[in-house]
């Protein structure tokens, strides 16, 4: 069945909203417990935990990196449904592995498996291009981060409330709401991809160097991309550091942690769930991504230099603004490429994401490990945020660029 009456169109993207919500319930609920779990694996230190979490997300993302792309053009060709499944159901076993994990290499091997079917999030931003007007889609790529941010709001309360049952309890927990997902859109969620959208697997292109040659043919979105490029790298302080920073600089508990990103995921679901369609209204697109890119810069710098818990939660609104960046950009590049590439660029806009999720957790990691070690002379956690701020301030450079290529200003 594939999706195109408007009443269908409607019911399809709630239907996608209700699966990202159940995929980020899972990874939210694993989140509060990682850094116990890593201590645990590898006898080590907070900030050496910091540094395995980093290579972690290492193996996850390098296949991501390489892999994406593929799953993008088979998105394009056989439709989105097949592929949102299959990637469910390898989240459910990846969770399953890392529960039962005896080490650390046991722990590697689900998250590389993972990394080589997981296309979720990509996938469904895609279902949502081909079933959403052109005017409509940055508010509605909003709503899948609403989605996230919604599962956030569970998930890591959930993980850290379970965590008292012991560190591999919240992957079990994981593990049955991924494979709840999986049945959920084997019975419900409908295919989107209509039969005249679709176009023939070419190899050449399943890959990050052919989908790049591809997307280059359209210079603003390039200059997009590498905009998107260093926002990730930025916002990837947020969960590669939250945790471990939050323990470092004021001792928080596992449920602590849990409850601040449950904050977080209320106020990201408020941003994108609700404000941004206003916000998009009055502003536009364009400027709309300008006021997210300075409130990241502002949330990220005043986490990173707060004394005291209280400031976290009074900038976790601003740094939810932040979130206004993603939707808006993702739309503007969504709507100048065609409907049968859809899936060629979010499959991109993956790839890339996972180049950033290689060496921005490791740069990350390494400068919580620095700042935390006594060898800086005086301990300041709060350094990798910093970090964020300034590179966040530099993505403004290509988006700028991009905008020029596009003939606007």
């Amino acid at each position: 069945m594939t999706v195109r009456e408007p009443a269908a169109r409607r019911h399809a993207a709630l239907f996608v909203f209700v699966t990202v919500v159940l995929d980020s319930m899972g990874i939210g609920i694993i989140l509060p417990v990682m850094p116990d779990l890593m201590r645990e694996l590898a006898d080590a230190s907070i900030g050496e935990a910091a540094l395995w979490g980093g290579y972690l997300s290492f193996s996850y993302a390098a296949m991501q990196f390489l892999f994406s792309p593929m799953v993008g053009n088979l998105s394009d060709r056989f439709g989105r449904r097949p592929v949102l499944l299959i990637s469910l159901a390898a989240l459910a076993v990846d969770y399953v592995i890392m529960a039962l994990a005896p080490n650390l290499w046991v722990l590697f091997v689900g998250r590389i498996l993972a990394g080589l079917a997981g296309a979720t999030y990509s996938t469904a931003t895609a279902y949502i291009a081909d079933v959403t007007p052109k005017d409509r889609r940055a508010a509605a790529f909003g709503l899948v981060g609403a989605g996230f941010g919604v599962g956030f709001v569970f998930g890591p309360a959930l993980g850290g409330l379970m965590a008292e049952f012991g560190t591999r309890a919240p992957f079990y927990a994981a593990a049955a709401v991924a494979f709840a997902n999986f049945i959920y859109g084997w019975l419900i969620l409908p295919e989107s991809l209509a039969p005249e959208n679709r176009r023939p697997f070419e190899w050449r292109r399943a890959n990050p160097v052919g989908a790049i040659l591809q997307i280059s043919r359209f210079p603003m979105v390039a200059w997009l991309l590498g905009a998107m490029m260093l926002y990730n790298v930025a916002h990837m302080v947020y969960p590669a550091i939250w945790s471990y920073f939050t323990k470092a600089a004021f001792a928080w508990s596992n449920a602590e942690i849990g409850l601040s990103l449950a904050v977080v995921g209320i106020c990201f679901a408020v941003v994108q769930g609700g404000l941004i369609g206003w916000i998009l209204r009055k502003l536009g697109e364009v400027r709309t991504a300008i006021l997210g890119f300075f409130a990241n810069v502002v949330g990220m710098a005043g986490i990173g230099l707060a004394t005291q818990d209280w400031q976290i939660y009074a900038l976790m609104p601003v740094a939810a603004l932040g979130a206004l960046v993603a939707p808006a950009m993702t739309g503007l590049m969504a709507n100048r490429v065609p409907d049968d590439q859809q899936g060629e660029l979010q499959g991109l806009m993956s790839s890339l994401q996972a180049v950033v999720s290689i060496f921005s957790p490791l740069l990350l990691t390494q400068l919580f490990g620095y700042f935390t070690s006594g060898d800086a002379g005086t301990g300041f956690p709060g350094a990798p945020f910093i970090a964020g701020a300034m590179i966040m301030a530099l993505a403004l450079i290509p988006f700028r660029i991009g905008l020029r290529a596009r003939g606007s200003r």
